[in-house]
């Protein structure tokens, strides 16, 4: 009897594993392996263009790659606004040419790639950003460079790094107070528990069903992109970043809101 039981519970097990994996397949189809479209997009007009904002070299592809990847794949001029060398331990010139080179795989030449080195924005999560100073550095970016959506983290940060919030309320702050071109879209890369972040693709079917605006999702070969341009980060590869290749949602899914007041 208890021999049915184990076996009986085994078999519904089974059947539910395999039921997940084609809800998993049936989704990712369903996006192309790639991504859903989103609502909106970069106006087709001469010079338009995406901007991400970042904190710190290896930001993009922890945590944007699918997003980023999307975009160059259909030949839109994204362009890459770091706010710091991530000079915490003393490696922020190291830092600065793997971004680059990770850049580059990711489809961001390196002419629009811009890295602060301000003295005001050093990297370090103890360290409060003025909000005032990273708004100012972020809309004469999206000036200069005739921005039309920018893509950033949301109000967690995702890991909760003090500089990445700070970016978010800079980018709110802009948007609030109406400073950017009224064309332009605001996309926040949603934060989500520990255990849906370390799940990697399992976390599809309940990305797909969470409320979101606009979602990324990589086929095979945009992962193994997306893992290259985390390989150019050699200064950061200790063991726990390799088991976050495998095991974040981030390498594999992008959800993001629209901004909205």
């Amino acid at each position: 009897m208890e021999t049915l039981g184990l076996g009986l519970g085994f078999g519904l097990l089974s059947a539910l594993i395999y039921t997940y994996y084609l809800c998993i397949r049936s989704i990712y189809r369903k996006n192309g392996g790639v991504g859903r479209q989103p609502p909106i997009s970069v106006k087709e007009e001469a010079g338009a263009a995406a901007l991400l904002v970042t904190a710190h070299p290896d930001d993009e592809c922890m945590f944007f790659a699918p997003a980023l990847l999307w975009l160059t794949g259909r030949r839109l001029s994204v362009h890459l606004l770091c706010l710091s060398t991530g000079n915490f331990y003393k490696q922020g010139e190291i830092r600065k040419k793997e971004l680059l080179q990770s850049c580059a795989l990711l489809g961001i030449p390196s002419s629009r790639v811009t890295i602060l080195d301000h003295k005001a924005l050093p990297d370090n999560p103890e360290l409060q950003w003025d909000p005032e100073l990273v708004a100012k550095l972020i809309l004469r970016h999206v000036q200069i460079h005739h921005i039309r959506m920018v893509l950033t983290f949301d109000r967690d940060g995702v890991s909760g790094h003090a500089n990445h919030i700070a970016v978010y309320y800079a980018v709110r702050k802009l948007y609030s107070k109406k400073k950017l071109p009224n064309e332009c879209q605001i996309l926040v890369l949603q934060s989500v528990n520990i255990l849906r972040k370390y799940i990697s693709i399992l976390d599809l079917p309940i990305s797909w069903m969470k409320p979101h605006h606009v979602m990324y999702v990589l086929d095979s070969w945009g992962y193994q992109q997306a893992k290259n341009a985390m390989y150019c980060h050699q200064s950061q590869l200790q063991w726990f970043r390799h088991l976050y290749l495998y095991f974040s949602r981030y390498m594999f899914i992008n959800t993001f809101h629209l901004m909205s007041r």
